[in-house]
């Protein structure tokens, strides 16, 4: 029964040991014993599963998008990098927002809050989703104008739209199931879950773009529609598990019933974290209307090059989120000083990771970006904007673990602000530099670079206050 003894943490490790490595990593005790084991036990399943699915995935469907053309492929990346990445924030607000309370919830050893708060979750989620479906319904074609496309996308890039905003409910709920067991300590069932999306995606993009296994071949559709099939089976299985008791939170149908007072907290931790990071997706879609002011070489290059920086954190950003989870329950435990020691640990492994793929970004960007396209110029507009994202990459060692940890503290007004900010400054920065100097786009990959500086140090001043320590949940 939720509340009973079974249900807190400290009581699980008495059997962990019996259990075989998948189900004991499930119920380890993260706040107490190594931050080093609870970092790679949060962290592995997480990496493993942007290793091997979404970085994955998002290489073949930039491989099968290559295939069907560069005006294809650009159209795709717009939406995705711009368009889609709002809804994508709105719900990654509502994810992080549910993870800080449940990772709470869970420190306190509080199971039947948790099970509330994940009920909830999944109702705001829906009633986002029937908002976002109505608005690609509608507005789709309005939409598509805003990051200024070259014409020659539109016939690829409004269907597309359309379709990704319309079944957009998979990707929902499989974010809300995501977001409850991390906060909860379980990264394994996720894994798992994004494994067979992944594999599915993929497969149904390869039938649905180009008419393999008798299908019709529908193109850029072909890969909404398979994303939309990932993401279904991934809801599905989710909501199984949860409803079936089969992970650390137990979902019942009675937490479905809307609570407003629950509700309340949940957006309340939800809409500062949805806006900073809607603020980064409109700097980047101003960015790509500059790109595009240089050209279509520009443009599409700016739009592979932005795909492929957006692998890096992909990969990295798992320990991030782990550190989310580990400052949270560590608070709710009312061990503060466990809450720092998991900054540290969390600076160590993903720092390193980081500069790693830092410094490869550096030194092969030319190749990479010969990887998608043989267009010279695409190449060498490619490569110049890797140069400056490669080094962005150092500050994003520091970046990520210090706002997903003011996160993980319930700390959401304060990144929030820093980040709407440093867009603020970036924006007339990079129309500046790009516009009224000799720098071209070179001035918008500076400005750029400027803003993950500017970010970092903020966050790290925050970090130092030692003020989100004291947030109340």
């Amino acid at each position: 029964m939720p509340g009973s003894e079974s249900d807190v943490p400290e009581a699980v490790p008495e059997v962990a040991s019996e259990m075989p490595p998948a189900i004991s990593w499930r119920h380890r005790d993260h706040t107490r014993g190594s931050l080093f084991i609870s970092l790679l036990v949060l962290a592995l399943p997480q990496f493993i599963s942007s290793a091997a699915g979404s970085v994955t995935f998002q290489l073949a469907d930039l491989t099968f998008l290559s295939r069907l053309g560069e005006a294809q492929l650009t159209a795709v990346v717009i939406v995705n990098q711009t368009l889609r990445q709002v809804v994508m924030m709105l719900m990654m607000g509502v994810a992080f927002g549910t993870q800080a309370l449940i990772s709470r919830a869970v420190g306190e050893g509080n199971g039947d809050r948790a099970e509330a708060i994940a009920g909830q979750a999944l109702v705001l989620a829906g009633l986002l989703a029937i908002c976002v479906g109505l608005t690609g319904w509608f507005f789709a074609e309005a939409l598509f104008q805003l990051p200024g496309p070259d014409p020659a996308f539109v016939p690829y890039g409004v269907p597309y739209l359309r379709l990704v905003y319309l079944l957009n409910f998979g990707l929902m709920g499989s974010m809300i199931f995501n977001a409850v067991l991390w906060g909860a300590g379980d990264t394994t069932t996720p894994l798992f879950v994004h494994l067979v999306q992944s594999a599915i995606a993929i497969l149904a993009e390869w039938v649905l773009m180009f008419g393999n296994l008798g299908a019709p071949a529908l193109g850029v559709e072909g890969t909404a529609l398979g994303i939309a099939c990932g993401q279904i089976v991934a809801m599905s299985i989710g909501l199984t598990v949860l409803f079936r008791g089969g992970s650390r939170v137990h979902l019942r149908t009675r937490n479905l019933r809307p609570d407003p007072k629950l509700l309340k907290q949940i957006l309340a931790l939800s809409w500062p974290p949805a806006f900073q990071m809607i603020g980064g997706v409109l700097m980047t879609l101003t960015f790509i209307r500059l790109a595009g002011g240089f050209g279509e070489h520009v443009q599409a290059a700016y739009a592979i090059g932005l795909r492929l920086g957006f692998v890096v954190p992909m990969v990295c950003f798992p320990i991030a989120t782990s550190c989310a989870t580990l400052v949270g329950q560590a608070l709710g435990a009312g061990d503060v000083a466990r809450a720092w020691r998991s900054i540290g640990a969390s600076l160590v492994v993903h720092g390193s990771l980081m500069l790693s793929f830092a410094v490869f970004t550096f030194f092969f960007r030319s190749e990479i970006i010969a990887t998608f396209s043989d267009d010279p110029e695409v190449i060498a507009v490619g490569a110049d904007y890797l140069l400056y994202t490669s080094l962005g990459f150092a500050c994003w060692a520091f970046q990520f673990v210090f706002m997903r940890a003011l996160q993980g503290a319930g700390d959401m007004l304060v990144p929030m602000v820093i980040g709407i900010s440093a867009a603020l400054f970036t924006i007339p920065l990079a129309i500046g530099l790009a516009n009224h100097t000799d720098l071209g786009p070179s001035g918008i990959w500076i400005a750029q670079l400027a803003n993950s500086v500017v970010t970092t140090v903020a966050f790290s001043l925050r970090i130092a206050s030692r003020r989100w320590t004291e947030k109340r949940l």
